[in-house]
């Protein structure tokens, strides 16, 4: 029960506004294999009646969006999954729709595949374009997206802007301190640190034995800075004092238990 909007357009009314205002790129998606590059966006700018006046320049221009333009002349049958998906950014794009829906786009990509894929969706917000990713890499998923909503068995159990949803799940931080030497006065020191300071029993004794602890900590940052200063003040030469950032995977985990 009740109502879904794309643009302000009920999803159950004009079906045809429906599909001019969104662009959909699935998982797989089939291609016509004997066809050229530019004739398959010009198959599908026809499909969604594009003036065939409008479609060479609207063809160039969805290509190099995508960063496709070397493959215009290419048989589909030809290209490698990452040039494909790139084709079908174009393909999604070629009838200019405001909301681009796009099912697992890195899904299969090799890393430098991905990279550039998290670049080309960037670029598309930055065009004005709604872009929902559908996807289950997400340590990607934080330095492409503004706002995450993740589901659990049909439901949506956490939705909002990514580095709110990281903060309201993990409730404390982890801090990473990497000392010279014998740890046991870093230890010593941060048992009179500001804020509450728990050992965390991460990576074992051989951590502790070259001087990487962690802590579960409750403190802000100038609790954080103080706690630094301590450790330089007792003599403890410190090698680096960071937090350890949440991350996407550390949410879901923690949200479908």
């Amino acid at each position: 029960a009740g109502k879904a909007f794309v643009a302000d357009a009920d999803v159950t009314g004009n079906k045809d506004l429906i599909k001019q205002l969104v662009g959909y790129l699935p998982d797989n998606f089939g291609v016509y294999p004997t066809l050229r590059v530019w004739e398959y966006l010009d198959f599908f700018a026809a499909a969604y009646r594009v003036p065939r006046k409008q479609r060479p320049e609207r063809i160039e221009r969805c290509l190099a969006i995508a960063n496709a333009t070397e493959f215009r002349d290419k048989l589909m049958g030809a290209l490698s999954r990452g040039m494909k998906q790139r084709v079908g950014i174009a393909k999604t794009l070629v009838h200019d729709p405001q909301v681009l829906i796009l099912d697992e786009p890195a899904a299969v990509l090799d890393p430098r595949a991905r990279v550039a894929m998290r670049g080309l969706l960037r670029d598309l917000a930055n065009l004005g374009k709604a872009v929902l990713v559908s996807s289950h890499i997400l340590p990607e998923l934080a330095d492409v997206c503004d706002t995450v909503g993740i589901l659990n068995a049909g439901k949506l159990v956490a939705a909002g802007p990514v580095q709110e949803i990281l903060r309201n799940v993990r409730q404390t931080r982890l801090v990473d301190v990497h000392v010279l030497g014998n740890p046991d006065e870093a230890r010593a020191a941060m048992k009179d640190a500001p804020g509450e300071w728990e050992p965390v029993a991460e990576g074992g004794a051989d951590s502790a034995a070259n001087g990487q602890l962690r802590y579960q900590v409750q403190a802000d940052e100038a609790q954080l800075a103080a706690a630094l200063q301590l450790l330089m003040a007792r003599g403890v030469q410190v090698l680096s004092f960071s937090e350890v950032p949440a991350d996407l995977e550390d949410v879901f985990m923690s949200l479908t238990k």
